[in-house]
């Protein structure tokens, strides 16, 4: 099995980001508009996400930890359909006002994490921009 880690500094407050990763059906959009153009709930803690690209994923909600700002979540199935994959993000102070996002990946089979970690790069650079303008803050 596979690892993708990708960590990001965000200048705005832990909770203002907490409060969108924590959005366990509404979050992906908040995070990557444009990128992500729609996300629901199909189920009791199963969100459908849809890509700009067409890519349609079906998330599984594991855990969702308010004090640790950490959310685990897996793909379950869509257009990508790995043999297993367990996923967390997680919100940490990271000096005076600022954040640092953490998002893991466990995959399997390996060769899912080039598409996967293309993916969160993406996102994550859509989700900086996106927390930091609206927070106030450039950068």
């Amino acid at each position: 099995m596979a690892s993708v880690q990708k960590e990001i500094i965000i200048d705005a407050d832990p909770a203002a980001v907490w409060a969108i990763i924590s959005d366990f059906t509404d979050g992906p959009v908040r995070m990557a508009p444009g990128f992500v153009t729609d996300s629901r709930l199909n189920e009791p803690d199963v969100r459908v996400v849809t890509f700009a690209d067409g890519m349609v994923l079906r998330e599984q909600l594991i855990a969702l930890d308010d004090e640790l700002r950490r959310l685990v979540f897996s793909v379950i199935g869509g257009t990508m359909q790995p043999e297993h994959d367990n996923a967390s993000m997680q919100v940490v102070p990271h000096g005076d006002g600022r954040s640092r996002f953490v998002w893991i990946h466990d995959v399997r089979p390996d060769d899912l994490t080039i598409p996967m970690g293309a993916g969160m790069d993406h996102g994550l650079s859509i989700f900086k921009q996106t927390v930091e303008s609206s927070s106030g803050h450039l950068g």
